[in-house]
């Protein structure tokens, strides 16, 4: 009788130890997990602070990026307005420089005009004398009663120098009066640069050459007289470019003389 308290007893203590033990077991895993979730929610937050932290580093470094691009974008503006400033600078001297001598241009001008049209008249006295009167008008000076100031007047000779230049690249021909011993014709032109000029009349019978050594006209053969028929066809487009023998109305000496 007395044997089974005790047991009963023994028995209802390895129960509780029994039960004292899985609560212990349960405390342990509970902390467990409580330790888990905070160091998974410390782990988390260390995450975000590493990520702002590369965030913010990203950031720093676009910025630097940029105020990089900036700065050589400014370098190379200033560079290119450090030349404009320099070219300015001395244009403006070039300028200064033309201001002071102004005046001593001005009152140079008249005279450059005056050797330009006496130069210029000279050289076509001395020349062929095709067209002599255009050509004379063409130089003379304009009163200035009329507008032109001086520099206008200056640019009409230079024009007129230009137009002289060209005669002696051009092979022409026209219909004109000719004065020839105390009589006057009609009769056709025909002038090859400034080596030749020419006469023939309408019928073709009769032309000569200008001789610039004596200073007249010396009548032409035959001969010489189909050679200038065919320079005319030519100089009207009416016969391809060929080979003219014909005297010249200049001599070699003449050839190295002056040019306008």
């Amino acid at each position: 009788m007395l044997n089974r308290p005790f047991f009963a007893l023994r028995g209802w203590w390895l129960a509780g130890v029994l039960v004292s033990g899985t609560l212990l077991a349960s405390e342990q895993a509970v902390a467990q997990a409580a330790e888990s979730v905070e160091a998974q929610q410390a782990q988390a937050a260390l995450q975000e602070q590493i990520d702002a932290a590369d965030e913010q580093t990203r950031e720093q470094l676009e910025e630097l990026r940029r105020l990089e691009r900036e700065t050589r974008q400014l370098e190379a503006e200033n560079a290119s307005l450090s030349g404009r400033l320099a070219e300015e600078a001395a244009r403006q001297q070039r300028l200064a420089t033309a201001l002071d001598t102004l005046e001593e241009t001005r009152a140079a001008l008249p005279v450059i005009e005056q050797n330009m049209s006496a130069q210029l008249s000279q050289w076509i006295e001395r020349d062929l004398p095709f067209l002599r009167e255009e050509r004379l008008a063409r130089v003379e000076r304009q009163p200035d009663e009329q507008g032109q100031n001086t520099i206008e007047r200056i640019n009409g000779l230079l024009e007129a120098w230009r137009v002289e230049l060209d005669y002696g690249q051009e092979m022409d021909s026209w219909r004109g009066r000719l004065n020839q011993d105390g009589r006057e014709r009609e009769v056709d032109f025909l002038r090859i640069g400034r080596i030749g000029f020419y006469y023939l009349t309408p019928d073709g019978r009769e032309g000569g050459v200008w001789s610039a050594q004596s200073g007249e006209w010396q009548s032409l053969d035959e001969e010489y007289l189909r050679e200038l028929r065919s320079g005319l066809r030519m100089a009207e487009d009416q016969r391809a470019p060929d080979l003219l023998t014909l005297p010249l109305s200049i001599s070699v000496n003449d050839l190295q003389g002056e040019q306008p």
